[in-house]
């Protein structure tokens, strides 16, 4: 078949200059992100090989010129991307765009004292347990109070002692008239079977490095009160240990 068009191979590179004093340009690939210099015959050649660009096309644009040459270009044969069986790849979106990196705000410390648990017995999942708080307090960079007794925890202890953790439970804020704020955790506590199972035993728990487990939450907020809607959209994450009868966490802030 005739040259293949310019216009399809270029459309499928970013060019750049990897130095301000260079005189030639380079080019990256966006589909497999493969960088070379800049020249139409070689990024064509490229193109009939790269099997993510080849798929991609298959799917958006199976009339494009060089998909037509990729079924033929090898006597005749179609290329092992256009086989039947032959693995899909799926390409990032604009690869050449830089997304931003969230990043970690440490925004408040939780503490709950908690009731010895329940057992509500196994399941098909693993030994249900029922654990209800008492009380506790919270420190913030937005704010501080108390939380309300009569939250609670729905935990779920795996074979190996690894503990999914759910729970519901009530802020009150200090200001007068205070704010109600519910917040909601789901995690898990993960660790050796000999450290785990130190705490689940109070007396135990508070002899236990918080470093030799993992004790980690996703956090949510949410409120009506005019004065602190901010929480409603926020997401945290937190790393928790346990202390006695005393849960107690901090929450960051996702940025």
């Amino acid at each position: 078949m005739g040259r293949t068009s310019d216009k399809d191979v270029q459309a499928a590179f970013v060019e750049f200059r990897a130095k301000e004093d260079d005189k030639c340009l380079s080019v990256q690939c966006i589909y497999c992100q493969q960088i070379r210099a800049k020249n139409t015959s070689r990024q064509r050649a490229h193109l009939l090989e790269c099997n993510a660009y080849l798929d991609a096309m298959k799917d958006v644009n199976p009339d494009n010129s060089i998909i037509r040459e990729a079924a033929t270009h090898v006597n005749g044969t179609p290329t092992p991307s256009k086989l039947p069986g032959a693995r899909s790849f799926q390409i990032p979106q604009a690869p050449s765009i830089q997304v931003p990196k969230p990043g970690l705000e440490r925004d408040f410390r939780m503490s709950v004292r908690v009731n010895p648990k329940i057992s509500v017995g196994p399941s098909i999942w693993g030994q249900r347990d029922w654990v209800t708080f008492i009380d506790g307090h919270w420190n913030g960079r937005w704010g501080k109070g108390t939380v309300v007794p009569g939250g609670q925890d729905s935990q779920l202890v795996a074979s190996d002692l690894s503990t999914h953790l759910e729970a519901s439970y009530l802020l009150q804020t200090s200001d007068m008239p205070p704010a109600y704020i519910t917040v909601k955790t789901d995690g898990w506590r993960t660790g050796t079977r000999e450290v785990l199972e130190k705490l689940f035993d109070p007396d135990q728990a508070d002899t236990v490095d918080p470093r030799t487990y993992l004790f980690r939450l996703y956090i949510r907020l949410e409120t009506g009160d005019q004065r602190y809607l901010h929480v409603n959209t926020g997401m945290w994450i937190g790393s928790g240990m346990r202390r006695g009868a005393e849960v107690i966490y901090d929450a960051y802030r996702v940025t």
